[in-house]
């Protein structure tokens, strides 16, 4: 194992940040896999110091296959982390809505140029990443629909879902976005919560993404099989949104099966306990994603339900 420097940030009031690499074998650069780009995604570090242990012991017993290179960066934004908040602390933006950056531009462009420029030679790319919005998906592979996804070999990590979602505008800025234009093949995981560790979800990830390396002929382990994937698009999934605001109990969880008219959850007055609304599935499904934040805010989508195929 190598330890690297991908970029130090200098601070005038404490110790400069400096963003580090973890490479395993040498030759090619296979693989990438990118952690936490935002101060609350302690799940996503935790999953990548997994990897990075256990990668250590494969390197050990031989297992990188000669010629080929992996690489870990466990975060990007170690000084929000520290903090304890979600969006980078001085300039109060979103790392993952910086790219492709600027090298003569903010902290957050430089940090976000720096990373694209690096990671971009790898020929795959993984980056674990959360949702804007508080909540719980059904694990699952995500890519952007740019003309150069490749869904097919985002089966090989033989989790339940591959989900080739349409960017909007704001997209055009992520990652994954500017990762697969820069020719790199790039999925994001999502791997269950993001501000707590999720030990089931985590071991859920962390099996895949060896399961994928195995499969790509990147290193040699012992890996499970893993579940059949099934490739999914965003007309595939129905939102439900809420009318009003307020507090937020859920009745069903992400992974459940809901048929059409079925409860899903309710918002209460926070004031006085009343129901202001009582939400429903309008079709028959699974539960793809969940929010889970106490309170719920006008017209936010709150459930997302992945249609059952006729």
């Amino acid at each position: 194992m190598k330890k690297e420097i991908l970029l130090t940030v200098p601070s005038y009031f404490r110790e400069d940040m400096t963003i580090r690499m973890f490479r395993f074998g040498k030759g090619e650069k296979s693989c990438i896999i990118v952690g936490a780009l935002r101060g609350d995604e302690i799940q996503q570090l935790y999953v990548c110091a997994r990897l990075v242990s256990i990668l250590r012991d494969i390197e050990k017993d031989g297992g990188i296959i000669s010629g080929k290179t992996v690489t870990i960066i466990p975060t990007a934004i170690g000084a929000s982390m520290n903090t304890g908040t979600r969006l980078w602390g001085p300039e109060n933006m979103d790392i993952n809505r910086r790219f492709p950056g600027d090298p003569a531009g903010s902290t957050t462009e430089r940090i976000a140029h720096a990373l694209l420029e690096r990671v971009s030679s790898y020929l795959y790319g993984v980056q674990l990443t959360s949702f804007y919005q508080p909540g719980s998906f059904i694990p699952h592979v995500r890519m952007m629909n740019t003309g150069h996804q490749n869904p097919e070999l985002g089966l090989e990590f033989g989790l339940p879902y591959v989900y080739v979602r349409e960017p909007r505008m704001a997209d055009h800025t992520t990652l994954n976005y500017n990762w697969q234009l820069a020719g790199t093949q790039a999925y994001s995981l999502y791997a269950g919560k993001t501000t707590e560790i999720d030990e089931n979800a985590a071991e859920q990830t962390i099996r895949s993404i060896i399961r994928f390396l195995n499969t790509r002929g990147i290193i040699r382990s012992e890996s499970v099989p893993g579940q059949l994937s099934t490739i999914i698009s965003t007309s595939d999934l129905t939102s439900v949104s809420a009318t009003t605001a307020g507090l937020f109990r859920r009745v069903k969880l992400a992974g459940a099966h809901v048929r059409k008219g079925e409860q899903l959850g309710f918002i209460m007055n926070p004031l006085d306990g009343s129901i202001r609304e009582v939400l429903k599935t309008p079709v028959t499904g699974t539960l793809f994603f969940v929010q889970d934040g106490p309170f719920i805010t006008e017209h936010s989508v709150v459930f997302n339900i992945l249609s059952s195929k006729k």
